[in-house]
């Protein structure tokens, strides 16, 4: 893969903040670490529905279950684009 999770997130500048400012600084951090939580959930609910759902979990060896992380990206566009409904709840 080679790019971490927090440089995909953090796309624009050169992954570098720009601001000198201890408080703009922190507040950045801290909402570099938001979004990778909510990437981490997401894709930790998918991965589960998908293990249960498709019956993965008896083919699974512990390697694999092992080698399982909620860091993966490759499903995201990070210039977003997002079909949404609003007289629908999205599953969870």
């Amino acid at each position: 893969m080679g790019k971490s999770s927090n440089s995909f997130i953090f796309f624009g500048n050169n992954g570098e903040i720009q601001k000198n400012q201890v408080k703009d600084q922190e507040i950045f951090v801290l909402c570099l670490q938001l979004l990778q939580n909510c990437l981490v959930y997401i894709n930790t609910l998918k991965i589960q529905n998908i293990i249960k759902e498709q019956g993965w979990l008896e083919r699974m060896t512990s390697e694999d279950l092992h080698a399982l992380t909620p860091l993966i990206y490759n499903h995201i566009t990070p210039y977003g684009q997002f079909e949404k409904d609003l007289d629908k709840r999205r599953p969870l």
